[in-house]
């Protein structure tokens, strides 16, 4: 406790500036639980913001305007959480939603420093040209149209500077409060404040880190390259580094301004198309999705093509997940409940504790709902937060992975109906998991994992003779030893031995009862009435130490 109170204060003014800021937006009740504020020697008194009336307002809109004053650490981890409408409270994850990525642009004179300190040379050397205003800014970079001297038009991101220094120092002192808030208030615990905060430094080193969004976009490059209906930007890797990206520059129109005007050579139901299709070919094929698809984000080129841009956050979904993923899909499909079970079973989605058979019920109805309900009157963000609203009521928390897969699902349906309302993402999302579902008996797709099953075969077969011999001669020499551990049985020991040790004692005050009363009978000595001395010692012993032991075993409650 006392560490984490001195690794707390080691950033003091930034700790003071954000329990101020809780205390400012009313959340002064959990501040007072971790007993941080009173070291830190924080005014408790909540201050008025703006003239408006905090009392009126809700906790999850006051926790949204809290994150938004302390800046981009904390609009980054609100995002985050947006996405984990299974994890936290419904109302707190819509209202997260809305936190936007807004700060103002870096002086040109401190970008052009961060490139010269990159490059090691002025960026006249490097850049045709430079244009000195932003394009575009979020809280962690900020991009600049400029052209290479060998011609390309490219789009240069950099990291503001200083920001990766201010965020570390913000993850300290958010992991040292979510171990605080773990210890001092138990109902946070369902909510796993400590993992919360572990998920988002392992997310946000990675945006911090510009070469892993380089290495995200050639994935994607790759992938689609013979794709005419999609655009992936070229990485310039050699003028690319940590802090700076060297990207393509895409001139086109964003879906964002589709959304409000039309463009004459844009047809929004072919866009809408190509867009849900190579979502769903991320997804189901090669297993990375961009996860931040609003509309500032995705461009749209003449014939339809749809350009994505920033890559910083993408979802990875492996074959056991993905696999997961198609057999609920095809659960609801096809009125199995038992086959949704089983495959949250599969991924360890349920404990113990988790009523299978409630579960099957609960399930079996929300199926029914959607029976015989064609496609195209399917409404999919209605469905996933109905089924997502049923996990919660039995306490089954998706993975980040899953959780931000069903996000991407949800904003891209939203955006596509903007465009083209006549869309239902459940029209190509079905089909392409059935696709995926028989692939996985399809031997010319699974060939690798085929070859990979057979070689493990082999490798057991060929060690089964040498084992067997192992073991045998461990059996004919005495040396083979099984070694048992016992579980759950530490507290029937613990019975045992102290049941043994009252009975013992129970033994010596019966013993020193009886010797008392044979010397008392026999024996004559100076004391009063003639009793002998040792005897009465004796029953003086016993009935405190019967005393005792009845005080210890009332103690225990089991009289």
């Amino acid at each position: 406790m006392k560490r984490n109170v001195r690794d707390s204060i080691s950033n003091l003014k930034r700790n003071q500036e954000i329990l101020r800021v809780f205390f400012k937006y009313g959340f002064d009740d959990i501040v007072n639980k971790i007993d941080i504020a009173r070291r830190l020697r924080i005014d408790k008194n909540p201050l008025s913001t703006q003239g408006e009336n905090l009392n009126a307002l809700s906790s999850s809109v006051r926790l949204r305007m809290a994150f938004e004053e302390l800046g981009a650490t904390f609009i980054k981890l609100g995002q985050m959480l947006s996405l984990r409408s299974d994890f936290i409270p419904v109302e707190f994850a819509a209202e997260f939603s809305k936190l936007q990525d807004s700060v103002p642009n870096d002086e040109i004179e401190k970008i052009k420093s961060v490139l010269t300190k990159e490059y090691g040379k002025p960026i006249n050397e490097i850049f045709g040209e430079f244009d000195e205003t932003p394009i575009a800014a979020a809280s962690i970079a900020q991009v600049h149209k400029a052209r290479l001297k060998s011609g390309e038009v490219v789009a240069v991101k950099i990291l503001h500077p200083g920001v990766a220094e201010k965020i570390e120092a913000d993850l300290e002192i958010l992991k040292n409060l979510s171990r605080l808030i773990e210890t001092h208030i138990p109902e946070s615990k369902p909510y796993q404040p400590v993992e919360i905060i572990k998920e988002f430094d392992k997310s946000i080193k990675k945006e911090l880190n510009l070469v892993f969004e380089g290495y995200n976009i050639d994935t994607f490059r790759n992938y689609f390259q013979d794709d005419p209906t999609v655009k992936m930007p070229i990485v310039y890797w050699e003028y690319s580094t940590e802090s700076i990206l060297v990207t393509e520059f895409i001139n086109g129109i964003k879906i964002s301004e589709l959304l409000t005007d039309e463009a004459s050579d844009i047809d929004p139901k072919q866009v809408t198309m190509n867009s849900a299709n190579a979502l769903m070919k991320q997804v189901f094929e090669i297993g990375i999705f961009h996860a931040d698809p609003h509309p500032g984000n995705i461009f749209v080129l003449p014939g339809n093509v749809m350009a994505p841009i920033d890559f910083g956050n993408v979802g990875r979904i492996d074959d056991e997940m993905r696999n997961a993923f198609i057999e609920m899909i095809m659960g609801i499909v096809d009125q199995d409940p038992n086959r949704i079970v089983k495959a949250l079973v599969n991924v360890d989605f349920i404990d113990d504790h988790t009523n299978l058979r409630g579960l099957k019920i609960d399930l079996m109805e929300f199926i029914n709902h959607y029976y015989k309900v064609s496609l195209n009157r399917i409404n999919l963000s209605k469905l996933i937060n109905e089924f997502i609203e049923l996990l919660r009521t039995h306490q089954i928390k998706l993975p980040s992975d899953i959780s931000i897969l069903i996000r991407t699902l949800l904003i891209s349906e939203a955006i596509a109906r903007g465009l083209y309302p006549q869309f239902n993402l459940a029209e190509i999302l079905i089909p392409f998991a059935k696709k995926a579902y028989l692939n996985k008996f399809n031997p010319f797709t699974q060939y690798r994992s085929i070859i990979r099953t057979a070689e493990e075969g082999l490798d057991l077969l060929n060690k089964i003779p040498e084992n067997l011999q192992s073991i045998l001669y461990k059996f004919r020499n005495d040396k083979f030893i099984i070694n048992f551990k016992h579980q759950g049985l530490e507290d029937f020991g613990r019975r045992i031995d102290s049941s043994s040790n009252r009975l013992s004692f129970a033994i010596i005050i019966a013993a020193l009862i009886i010797g008392s009363s044979i010397i008392m009978y026999l024996g004559k000595g100076d004391l009063p009435l003639s009793y002998p001395f040792i005897g009465i010692t004796g029953f003086i012993a016993a009935s405190v130490l019967g005393i005792w032991l009845l005080i210890g075993i009332m103690r225990s409650g089991k009289l």
